[in-house]
C-alpha cells in the first residue's frame, strides 16, 4: 500500500518516502536532514517560510497543512482540464490535454493524483492506444476509468464488453420472468400495463445506454450479443430489449446511432401502437408504408425488422388488434380477405412470428402466409363471435314450448387442428379465448379449452399466455365454486401438463394462492394432492406450494367447530346453472 501512495514519483524526479528513509539511514543528524528534505521537497514560497511556523503554534500538523494545499490544488487542476477540453480550436485543446496526459500517466497509481489523470482521458475522444492497453492490463485501473475511456477500450475488445454486458442481459431476463410469475394476479395490472416508455427507464436499458453512448460500433455490438442470445435460447425478452434500447436512444435523441439503424422509424412508430395497445389506420399505413419499402438488395433488413415484430409487447398488440377488427367485420358483414388492415396485422404477425426462423436460415424474405388462414382460420373465429351474439339474443327472446337453446358445446376439428399446426392462427387462438375470458364469457371459455391442451410447439403452456389467462381468469372467480367449472380448467387443461411443464406446475400454483377461497372445499383437496411437488420440482414449484398449503392449514375450522355441526357433512345437492338446465 505504501508503495502505491508514492508511485511513479520517482520517474518524474521528486523525491518520495523511500528517499527519505535512505537519508535518514545514512546521515548522521536526522534533524538536520529532515529540515533540509523539507526545505529542499516543500511548497517552494517565500512568503510561506515566516507563515508555517505560526501553523507550528497552533499544534497544526504539516501534514494537514500540506493535504489541504494537494486538496485545493487538484480540486483547481480538475476544473482547468474539464475548461481546457471546451476551450479553443480543437486540435489545440486536445494537444494540450495529450501532453498533460503524457507528464501525469507515470502517475496514474498513486491514489491522490489518479483522479486528475482519469479527469485528462475521460476528455479525450482519443486516448492514446498504448495507455489504453495500460489501463485495460490492471483490474483498478480500469474499474476506476470513466464510461468514456471504458467505450474506446471495449469498441477494440468484444470479449472484454461481453463480460461487462452479460450480466445486465442475465438481469433483464430474470426481471421479466420475475413479472410474469408474480404472486399479484390481476386482470388490470399484468406483464403489458408499463408503457413503453416507463419500461425504458429500467435499470438495465438505461445501464446499456450509457455504456453505449453515441458509438455505434458499441451498439451494433450489442445487437450482435442479443441476435447471438434470441438464437441459442429463443428467448422472446432480448426482442423487446432490442426495441426498448433503440427506442431509449432515440429518447435521448442520439441522432448517430438512430440514422443508421434501418429500423429506427418503423420502431419508432410501432411503439407509438403499443403505446396505445391498437395499431390504427394511419399508422398501419405507415408501416406497411416502410415494409413495402424494403428495396432489393437490403432485405438484409427484415432480420431486424422480424426481431422488432417477435418482442411480446409488439405480438400483443398486432393480436389485440386482430380480435377487434374481427368484431368489426362481423357487425360489417365483411369477410377476413376483404380488409387490407387485417391482411396488414396478419403480414406483421407472420413477420414477428417468423423471426427465430429468418435469423436463423438467413433467408430475408417474408414468409408466405396460407391462404386457409384468411379463408378459412378467421372465418371459425368470426362464427364463434355470431354465436355469442345469436345466443345471447335467444336469452332474452320469450322462450317457446321446446326451451331455451342450448350454448353450442362442440368446436370444429379443423379449430383444434389449425391451433395445432399453424403458428399464427395459434396466437390469435389464445388471444380470442383471452378476450372471451376477459368478457366473462364462461360459456365460451369451456367450449374452447379443450382445443388448448395440443396447441402450436405448446403455446398455450408459455408463460405469457399463462400470465395472462391467469389474471383473466379472476374474473369469473365465483364459477370455481362449480365442480364441472374446475374440471375442465384443472383436470382437463392445467394438469394435463403440469408434470412435464414446470413453469405450467407454477401458474397453476400462483392462481389457487389467490382463488383457493373460491373453489369448493373437495375439489381443492384433490387438487392439493396433485400439485404436490416431486423431487425434480425446482424451487420456486416448493414455495408456491409451502404458501398455498399455509394458506390452507389457516382456514380449516378447529375439530370443535366440526362436531358441532354435523348438518354440514351431508352433501350438498348441485344446483343446475343456467348453462346446463
Amino acid at each position: 500500500g505504501e508503495a502505491a501512495m508514492y508511485a511513479g514519483l520517482q520517474e518524474l524526479g521528486v523525491a518520495n518516502g523511500e528517499d527519505l528513509k535512505e537519508t535518514l539511514t545514512n546521515c548522521t543528524e536526522p534533524l538536520k536532514a529532515i529540515e533540509q528534505f523539507q526545505t529542499e521537497n516543500g511548497v517552494l514560497l517565500p512568503s510561506l517560510q515566516s507563515a508555517l511556523p505560526f501553523l507550528d503554534l497552533h499544534g497544526t500538523p504539516r501534514l494537514e497543512f500540506h493535504q489541504s494545499v494537494f486538496d485545493e490544488l487538484r480540486e483547481k487542476l480538475l476544473e482547468r482540464v474539464s475548461a481546457i477540453a471546451l476551450e479553443g480550436k480543437v486540435e489545440e485543446r486536445y494537444k494540450k490535454l495529450e501532453d498533460l496526459l503524457e507528464k501525469s500517466f507515470s502517475l496514474v497509481k498513486m491514489p491522490s493524483i489518479q483522479p486528475v489523470v482519469m479527469c485528462v482521458m475521460k476528455h479525450l475522444p482519443k486516448v492514446p492506444e498504448k495507455k489504453l492497453k495500460l489501463v485495460m492490463a490492471d483490474k483498478d485501473l480500469y474499474k476506476a476509468c470513466a464510461v468514456e475511456v471504458k467505450r474506446q477500450i471495449w469498441q477494440d475488445n468484444q470479449a472484454l464488453f461481453g463480460d461487462e454486458v452479460s450480466p445486465l442481459l442475465k438481469q433483464y431476463i430474470l426481471e421479466k420472468e420475475n413479472i410474469l410469475f408474480s404472486n399479484d394476479i390481476s386482470v388490470l395490472h399484468n406483464f403489458f400495463s408499463p408503457s413503453p416508455k416507463a419500461r425504458r427507464q429500467g435499470e438495465v436499458v438505461q445501464k446499456l445506454t450509457q455504456m453505449i453512448g453515441k458509438n455505434v460500433k458499441l451498439y451494433d455490438m450489442v445487437l450482435q450479443f442479443l441476435r447471438t442470445l434470441f438464437l441459442r435460447t429463443r428467448n422472446v425478452h432480448y426482442c423487446t430489449l432490442r426495441a426498448e434500447l433503440l427506442m431509449s436512444l432515440h429518447d435521448l435523441e442520439i441522432s448517430e446511432i438512430c440514422t443508421v439503424d434501418p429500423c429506427h422509424k418503423f420502431t419508432w412508430c410501432l411503439d407509438a401502437c403499443i403505446r396505445e395497445k391498437f395499431v390504427d389506420n394511419k399508422r398501419a399505413r405507415e408501416l406497411q408504408g416502410f415494409l413495402d419499402g424494403v428495396k432489393k438488395g437490403q432485405e438484409q433488413v427484415l432480420g431486424d425488422l422480424s426481431m422488432i415484430l417477435c418482442d411480446p409487447f409488439a405480438i400483443n398488440t398486432l393480436a389485440l388488434s386482430t380480435i377487434r377488427h374481427l368484431q368489426d367485420l362481423v357487425g360489417q358483414d365483411t369477410l377476413p380477405r376483404e380488409s387490407p388492415d387485417l391482411l396488414l396485422l396478419l403480414r406483421m404477425l407472420s413477420l414477428g412470428q417468423g423471426a427465430w426462423d429468418m435469423i436463423d436460415s438467413q433467408v430475408f424474405k417474408e414468409p408466405k402466409m396460407e391462404a386457409e388462414l384468411i379463408t378459412k382460420f378467421l372465418p371459425m373465429l368470426m362464427s364463434f363471435v355470431v354465436d355469442d351474439h345469436t345466443f345471447n339474443v335467444d336469452q332474452k327472446l320469450p322462450s317457446e314450448e321446446k326451451g331455451p337453446i342450448p350454448y353450442p358445446s362442440t368446436i370444429p376439428e379443423a379449430f383444434t387442428k389449425f391451433l395445432q399446426d399453424n403458428k399464427i392462427a395459434c396466437e390469435i387462438g389464445l388471444y380470442y379465448i383471452l378476450h372471451i375470458t376477459k368478457q366473462r364469457n364462461k360459456n365460451a371459455f369451456l367450449r374452447l379449452l379443450p382445443a388448448l391442451v395440443e396447441t402450436f410447439s405448446d403455446l398455450a403452456f408459455s408463460d405469457i399466455f399463462l400470465h395472462l389467462l391467469t389474471g383473466n381468469l379472476t374474473l369469473l372467480g365465483d364459477e370455481f365454486a362449480l365442480e364441472e367449472f374446475c374440471t375442465s380448467l384443472f383436470d382437463g387443461f392445467f394438469l394435463t401438463a403440469c408434470s412435464r411443464k414446470e413453469n405450467v406446475h407454477r401458474h397453476v400454483l400462483r392462481l389457487l394462492l389467490h382463488l383457493h377461497h373460491k373453489v369448493a372445499p373437495a375439489k381443492l383437496e384433490s387438487l392439493q394432492k396433485a400439485l404436490e411437488p416431486t423431487k425434480q420440482s425446482g424451487e420456486a414449484v416448493k414455495e408456491l406450494y409451502n404458501q398455498l398449503t399455509e394458506k390452507l392449514e389457516l382456514r380449516k375450522p378447529s375439530p370443535a367447530e366440526v362436531t358441532e355441526t354435523p348438518s354440514m357433512e351431508l352433501p350438498l345437492p348441485t344446483v343446475p346453472t343456467p348453462a346446463s338446465r
